[in-house]
């Protein structure tokens, strides 16, 4: 009983001690994939206005071409994701547009909408900052990239500013491991990171700039941070270590 008593009480010490995690936009009923389960809303309905400009009708039907006749559900992902270029996120009646023009049920458009997360169906900043915050990332010290993100925005995760210019997401791994801490905002990759990199970042995106995508630190891409230990010779001809008779 005593051991089993102390054994509890470690357990339960080790717990307090574990690091601050953030609450998820999914969690926090946010913007984003906040959840699976559709609720109508004054600005998110069958009824909320939504079409695609002729100009991406035009690439709706490139998109559609590039899948075989009869096979153009298959094409749901990247009209999608057109729809939410055009509109910003993605409303139910977006998501009913696209079942028509792809001529599928509707509920196999939402079971794709609500399954990847790159979806945002709730109204989203001009700016979606996402913040990785996985193991290498948080060993790096995300941690003080979130913090510096909240404080100067003035919102939590999953929160829209009231300008609408920016929201922030807390996202699984975005692949940039290597260039941990890192964001992507939009489109582009924010790497190597320090508090004041990111406060630099939002500065130039307020001030209607685009920052250069890329690591911060001085690096290229992702080499080593300090400097090569291989590959430090140039390549050996062809045929080098061959056998004469080969």
């Amino acid at each position: 009983m005593l051991l089993s008593g102390l054994f509890r009480s470690a357990v339960s010490h080790s717990v307090r001690q574990i690091r601050y995690v953030q609450r998820t936009a999914q969690c926090a009923g946010g913007s984003g994939a906040a959840s699976f389960i559709h609720r109508d809303t004054p600005d998110n309905n069958d009824e909320t206005p939504f079409d695609f400009t002729p100009e991406n009708y035009k690439r709706v039907e490139v998109i559609i071409d590039s899948y075989p006749e009869g096979h153009q559900s298959a094409a749901v992902i990247p009209v999608l994701d057109l729809a939410q270029r055009q509109n910003g996120w993605l409303p139910l009646s977006a998501m009913n547009k696209v079942a028509e023009i792809l001529k599928m049920p509707s509920m196999r458009v939402y079971e794709v909408a609500t399954f990847y997360t790159m979806f945002n169906r709730k109204p989203m900043g001009k700016y979606h900052i996402q913040i990785c915050t996985t193991t290498p990332c948080m060993l790096c010290d995300s941690d003080s990239i979130v913090k510096c993100i909240k404080e100067k925005l003035g919102i939590a995760i999953g929160e829209t500013t009231p300008d609408k210019l920016f929201t922030i997401t807390e996202v699984e791994c975005l692949g940039a491991c290597v260039n941990a801490p890192m964001v992507q905002i939009n489109d582009n990759y924010y790497e190597d990171l320090t508090p004041k990199d990111m406060e630099e970042i939002i500065d130039e995106l307020k001030a209607g700039k685009i920052p250069k995508p890329g690591p911060r630190n001085g690096r290229f891409s992702c080499e080593p941070a300090g400097g090569l230990t291989s590959l430090l010779e140039p390549p050996k001809e062809p045929g080098f270590g061959l056998q004469p008779g080969l």
